[in-house]
């Protein structure tokens, strides 16, 4: 997942994949909105979207792994498995010092980009899986990877849009790696955290009025209203502009009607990867009419960054506490006196 649209997004002879699985819901074990596992005997099966998976338990855990997404890093870190992974995708993106430092030795492989996948390379280093967001204009690619004996398991954690069931795939990642015990700890205590978080900043009594996101050339893509940012924000006991909204994907406004609808709002969160104000304005002099940039407060997603990769989209997919913990401290900075922020970075 790239910072700008952070949100881009079968098998082998041993792997049945299809679209209607003929088991009754109630034998399925839910992950999340989209992701279900039933084990049946000897064989675990995996709804993911509209794709489903028969694996047999000879077939797991898988022990070598690429990744085509760095989402997908943040929950094989946050299980210390990242000596599973033997290639990537545009490893630039990639934020782990640990992942990164086995690309520097050369016992993790750079397999190409989201424009080109070096198919060849993938094939030479005989993974037991790839994970990847599932894109239709690579269908050919992964028939091709499929017909070479590769198992692709598409998992497209960016359209979960409650905080703890995108964290949640890393029980489904545990699973399918031999790690269940050590996954379901780590989900137990992520979820823990995220409600006392909860509970915490119900303590304050102030609800701030919040804008979110920026603009690409003549639009603003603000969070719909059951996304995840809109629930992160609240969770934390504050107001989404719109709140009311119920779409689960971003809501297109113009400037004029960003303005109209922003009277009021305190903080401005999720401002991109800026550094500063100035090289906002830079990008776009508009935003030098809102209150909120004059007289309130902006948040940008830079506070773990380091060129192109940023650990909002990595660690941050898994860390939904930390995530919240920013939050909070950003719009009720009284219940977190001592907490530095993780994730985000205020903008001056």
């Amino acid at each position: 997942m790239k910072l700008r649209i952070f949100l881009i997004f079968a098998i082998c002879t041993l792997i049945s994949c299809k679209r209607d699985p003929k088991i009754s819901s109630s034998q399925w074990i839910s992950i999340s909105k989209y992701v279900q596992y039933n084990e049946d005997g000897d064989v675990l099966k995996l709804k993911s979207g509209k794709f489903t998976y028969d694996f047999k338990k000879s077939q797991i855990p898988f022990k070598k792994v690429v990744l085509l997404n760095a989402s997908m890093a943040g929950y094989i870190s946050e299980l210390g498995a990242e000596y599973i992974i033997v290639g990537v995708s545009s490893p630039e993106y990639i934020f782990s010092e640990k992942i990164q430092r086995k690309i520097k030795e050369g016992s993790i492989q750079n397999v190409g980009n989201e424009q080109k996948y070096d198919v060849e390379k993938i094939i030479s280093l005989q993974p037991d899986v790839i994970f990847t967001n599932h894109v239709a204009s690579f269908d050919n690619t992964y028939e091709l990877l499929k017909n070479n004996g590769i198992q692709v398991i598409f998992l497209d954690e960016y359209m979960e849009q409650k905080p703890l069931e995108k964290t949640a795939y890393i029980k489904l990642f545990g699973k399918l790696l031999g790690m269940d015990q050590k996954a379901e700890a780590e989900y137990a205590e992520i979820e823990k955290n995220y409600n006392e978080l909860k509970q915490l900043a119900l303590k304050s009594t102030e609800k701030p009025l919040v804008l979110a996101n920026e603009m690409y050339g003549d639009v603003w893509y603000l969070p719909g209203g059951k996304t995840s940012v809109a629930n992160y924000i609240s969770d934390a006991n504050a107001q989404y502009i719109l709140k009311d909204n119920n779409e689960e994907k971003a809501v297109t406004m113009s400037f004029e009607q960003v303005f109209s609808t922003a009277k009021g709002v305190k903080y401005w969160v999720n401002a991109g990867s800026h550094t500063s104000k100035k090289e906002m304005l830079n990008m776009n002099p508009f935003y030098s009419k809102l209150d909120v940039f004059n007289k309130g407060y902006v948040y940008g997603i830079a506070g773990r960054e380091k060129e192109k990769a940023n650990d909002f989209f990595e660690s941050g997919i898994v860390r939904a506490d930390w995530v919240l913990k920013d939050y909070i401290k950003i719009f009720h900075p009284e219940l977190l006196p001592d907490y530095q922020l993780t994730y985000m970075k205020e903008l001056q």
